[in-house]
């Protein structure tokens, strides 16, 4: 493990990452690293990009296909401590990337802040959820996240803040590699309204989508002025299955991986669809998760 000399006790090589994955499909990693603190990833970021391997950034796994030959590079988890806390000072809050979304909601919702309830029912990270400006039908995490803590990949740790970062549709414009840190800008609220809030937005997620099954959430983003699961739908594609793979009958824009599905049954259903969308409606879906 020259490349990692001095590094072997955060480095794992042909590490499997089906498990990593909400979806639990997919090869394993060529390496697998999980630093321990933010000098730890600089000297791993720096021995990736002088020894040219590519660097993938994993966080919850949550919107993510592993083809089934695995990754060649590095996968790079944040999950030791530096990079999972949060800190509340008055309505701001710094949530480390590595956090986990759902308890950042929840701990704000016991704060009596208010601005993340849009997040309710998004598994992931905080760094994920700033990456695709994560959110929905209810409102979206850039409008709440003032300032971002970033690594390039000569391992430089830097700042973007408003209006230099700017949020769009399932997209901000961050080129840096890694992001380690986001500071949000949030208000005082009274913290049973927030509850009741949270739990509206859950049920409603509950009737709309199928939770309890395994899937990488919304496969497609939504075309402007249009749905991408009502268009799916449109087109007669609730039920088809390739192998494992099935459009989701609750909710189109979402695969099903059942009993023996691999990650290329995924990804031919995804091409059947867009080309069946295409075919009908002339317009080009976009994928909203991502394929490694």
């Amino acid at each position: 493990m020259g490349i990692f000399s001095g590094l072997e006790d955060i480095v794992e090589t042909d590490y499997p990452l089906a498990k990593r994955t909400w979806y639990g499909l997919g090869g394993p990693a060529e390496y697998f690293i999980r630093p321990q603190t933010t000098e730890q990833l600089k000297r791993v970021v720096q021995r990736c990009t002088e020894n040219g391997l590519r660097m993938y950034v994993m966080g919850f796994g949550s919107n993510l296909l592993i083809k089934d030959e695995g990754v060649r590079g590095a996968v790079i988890k944040l999950e030791a401590e530096p990079f999972t806390h949060i800190e509340f000072h008055g309505h701001e809050v710094t949530a480390s990337a590595g956090a986990e979304l759902s308890k950042l909601v929840l701990t704000c919702v016991e704060k009596g802040l208010s601005g993340v309830e849009a997040l309710t029912g998004i598994p992931g990270s905080v760094g994920g959820a700033v990456r695709m400006n994560a959110g929905g039908n209810f409102g979206d995490f850039g409008a709440v996240v003032e300032t971002v803590t970033l690594m390039d990949k000569g391992g430089k740790v830097f700042e973007k803040r408003k209006p230099e970062l700017v949020f769009d549709y399932r997209q901000v414009n961050i080129t840096a590699k890694f992001i380690l840190n986001a500071r949000l800008k949030l208000n005082a609220a009274d913290p049973e309204q927030v509850l009741r809030t949270v739990k509206e937005i859950w049920i409603y997620k509950k009737n709309s989508q199928p939770l309890n099954t395994k899937n990488a959430g919304c496969i497609f983003k939504n075309p402007a002025g249009a749905s991408a699961g009502a268009l799916i739908d449109k087109a007669g594609l609730k039920g088809l299955r390739i192998g494992g793979a099935v459009v989701s009958d609750k909710h189109a824009n979402f695969i099903l991986a059942e009993n023996g599905c691999t990650s290329r049954d995924v990804t031919s259903l995804i091409e059947i669809i867009k080309q069946k969308v295409k075919e009908q409606f002339d317009v080009e879906l976009e994928l909203e998760i991502e394929i490694w």
